[in-house]
């Protein structure tokens, strides 16, 4: 067993839930991660931001919940069923982690027009870049083109037996796409074709609107009590 060293934050608000504070536990920056460990470490509800690993630690609240996909188990719904017709003609490019001017300035498009006013629509090259991309996990940028318009890219990371959605930002002007449905439909087909066994999605957190989406992929998992459970809506 490994003993890995932990910071904690101190109490901050809430980005997920009004009137609450959140605690963060991250993994030592001077510990040694790479794509193994974190491999192990998102089996047991830690997440990547950057070169960071992190998980929440507040003791008066465990609404964040880490969630993942049983890719082979995985059925589409109407709707998914419906997105995936929409993008009979929709392309992907995979590409390894590189800054790339047409993602950046579609990642502000999408930022100010989804998050007005937030920090992350005020993201410079640096913070963008150092957000999505890491010097030790094993990376892609996934772009999804109709016809000659680049109008979405998905980040993932790949690990030994799982896929894990980084993020995913698209041009307003395709909203009527669901390019974001899409781009997990995408990720699961992907790891289907790779023989991988989970797909990750971050935190579901129940009583966040915004969060809410993810159970809408059926079965899917989530990390309880030290335990993976499948969640029925």
């Amino acid at each position: 067993m490994i003993s890995i060293p932990l910071i904690l934050t101190d109490e901050h608000e809430c980005s997920y839930l009004t009137k609450e504070n959140a605690k963060t536990a991250f993994v030592h920056p001077a510990f040694p991660i790479d794509n193994q460990l974190y491999s192990k470490l998102i089996t047991q509800g830690y997440r990547r931001s950057g070169n960071e690993l992190y998980s929440p630690y507040c003791a008066k609240c465990q609404q964040c919940v880490s969630v993942r996909i049983p890719i082979r188990q995985f059925n589409p719904n109407r709707r998914q069923r419906r997105c995936k017709q929409k993008h009979n003609a929709t392309t992907t490019i995979i590409k390894t982690a590189s800054f790339d001017q047409r993602h950046y300035d579609l990642y502000l498009k999408y930022q100010k027009h989804r998050h007005a006013g937030g920090v992350m629509a005020e993201s410079t090259e640096e913070d963008y870049f150092n957000f999505l991309s890491s010097s030790w996990c094993q990376t892609a940028f996934v772009e999804f083109h109709s016809g000659d318009a680049l109008f979405a890219v998905a980040i993932i990371d790949l690990l030994q037996n799982s896929l894990s959605a980084v993020y995913t930002f698209f041009d307003p002007d395709f909203a009527h796409l669901s390019p974001g449905v899409y781009a997990i439909l995408w990720q699961i087909s992907y790891a289907q074709q790779m023989n991988l066994d989970f797909l990750y999605l971050g935190y579901w957190i129940e009583q966040c609107p915004k969060m809410t989406y993810k159970t809408q992929y059926q079965p899917i998992e989530g990390y309880f009590d030290h335990q993976w459970q499948q969640i029925k809506l």
